[in-house]
């Protein structure tokens, strides 16, 4: 009897459960997931840019690549380019672009212009410069462009199928567990006295030679030349240097010493005489004594 009971009573909870567990849309597909309950329509209040889901593959990186792909495409000979043609070609790209993207197509338009510019410049009629040369073709520049810009591709394809960390391959790490003992110097007195006798090498390579700065004054061999000549009517000009030489003054006292007679020469207080070509040379005052 009690069985009885119990079954009537879970058959009532099935037909009439006290709280509705099932969805209020079965076959739909939740959108999203909010606090971790399940989303089946978008919300009414819910504001979405206009912009928000739009996707836009920019196919090519700017328009000498846009430029370059319809000339390959079509087996153009880029030395000599349809002007025409793909003018008409690249302008239909662009009015496609300007739908969506007015900013991004402000760079193809000024390329058409160019095109443009070229195109007209090709319809005028061919006049010879001053020199009677032939003038350039208006395409010369463009094609020096589309040839810079096609090896500086391939050479970015190049670059880019180079393998790669990260994107071919992962770099590998090995953790190593050794112990390290640290093991001391075995010195020996020999090899103190080599490690001393390097010291000394490189102490004699790395002496500085100090220079001393000798005071030497043209003005003090000028008073001393004076002195000399004062007592001799005159002297030949090898006797004025020799007592120099003889005491054993270096090359720059005997320098400063031929500069002071030169200038006494030029003041015009000594005068430097010779008889005839290769006589001997004679130095005297300008200026003689009373008594002489």
């Amino acid at each position: 009897m009690s069985a009885t009971r119990g079954s009537a009573v879970e058959l009532n909870a099935l037909v009439d459960p006290p709280v509705d567990s099932t969805p209020d849309v079965v076959d739909s597909v939740a959108l999203a997931r909010l606090y971790g309950e399940p989303l089946f329509t978008i919300p009414q209040d819910l504001y979405i840019p206009p912009d928000a889901l739009e996707v836009f593959l920019e196919t090519f990186e700017g328009p000498l690549d846009l430029l370059l792909y319809l000339i390959r495409k079509q087996n153009f000979n880029v030395l000599d380019i349809p002007m025409a043609e793909v003018t008409r070609q690249y302008l239909s790209y662009v009015d496609q672009i300007r739908k969506h993207n007015l900013e991004l197509a402000g760079e193809y338009l000024l390329m058409a212009a160019m095109l443009i510019e070229i195109k007209s410049r090709m319809l005028l009629p061919v006049k010879k410069t001053d020199t009677g040369e032939e003038p350039d073709d208006p395409r010369a520049e463009l094609v020096r462009r589309l040839l810079e810009y096609e090896q500086m591709k391939l050479a970015a394809q190049k670059l880019d199928a180079l393998p790669q960390l990260g994107r071919d391959f992962q770099r590998s790490h090995a953790l190593m567990d050794l112990a390290v003992e640290q093991a001391l110097p075995d010195v020996s007195p020999e090899d103190l006295r080599s490690a001393w006798l390097d010291i000394m090498r490189r102490a004699r390579l790395n002496a500085h030679h100090r220079i001393t700065r000798e005071q030497l004054s043209v003005r003090d061999h000028m008073s001393q030349i004076l002195r000399r000549l004062s007592d001799v009517r005159y002297m030949e000009f090898t006797e004025l240097f020799i007592e120099r030489i003889q005491r054993g003054d270096g090359a720059p006292v005997v320098v400063v010493h031929f500069l002071a007679m030169l200038e006494l020469a030029r003041e015009s207080l000594l005068e430097i005489t010779q008889a005839e070509p290769y006589a001997p040379i004679y130095v005297r005052l300008s200026y003689t004594r009373a008594d002489t």
